[in-house]
């Protein structure tokens, strides 16, 4: 058994100002495809700003006003990778080229959490520093080489 839980973070520079052109077909999706991640099994929380909607309202770097974050937190490695890559989500995946810049370097992790955590900002993008750093890790790590949770003896 395992009290634990996978927070997950992705960050992305964007090709233009939310309320741009460039990124309306993104933004016009967001509610649908955050309530697709509220309902999916497994799903447990997601990041949201001051608006309650969604996390586009942060910035995660002060020094990148183009930098957007992503945190959510999911049951297990097989459930976020259900609702990422079996769902409606890969449609949007799928078109991330049109509304985000390609990163050089890593901009996702994986982390296992207790349950109930809740990632803060500057710990995502610890975790995302951690990839780079260090690669896949048991403190952070991703869909190309998951890590188990820790085991809890009770």
């Amino acid at each position: 058994m395992t009290s634990y839980q996978l927070a997950q973070v992705n960050i992305g520079r964007i090709v233009g100002p939310l309320d741009g052109p460039e990124l309306s077909g993104f933004v016009a999706q967001l509610p649908e495809i955050n309530a697709l991640a509220d309902n999916s099994p497994g799903f447990v929380w997601r990041m949201v700003d001051e608006d309650g909607a969604d996390a586009t309202g942060f910035r995660p770097d002060d020094s990148d006003g183009m930098l957007l974050i992503n945190c959510s937190v999911w049951e297990s490695v097989e459930a976020l990778r259900a609702y990422v890559y079996h769902s409606d989500h890969l449609r949007v995946l799928s078109r991330r080229r049109e509304w985000f810049h390609r990163m050089p370097e890593a901009h996702q992790a994986l982390w296992w959490v207790p349950a109930g955590h809740r990632p803060s900002i500057a710990e995502a993008m610890e975790r995302v520093a951690l990839v780079r750093e260090r690669g896949s890790g048991p403190e952070a790590f991703t869909f190309r080489d998951p890590y188990p949770a820790p085991t809890v003896t009770v």
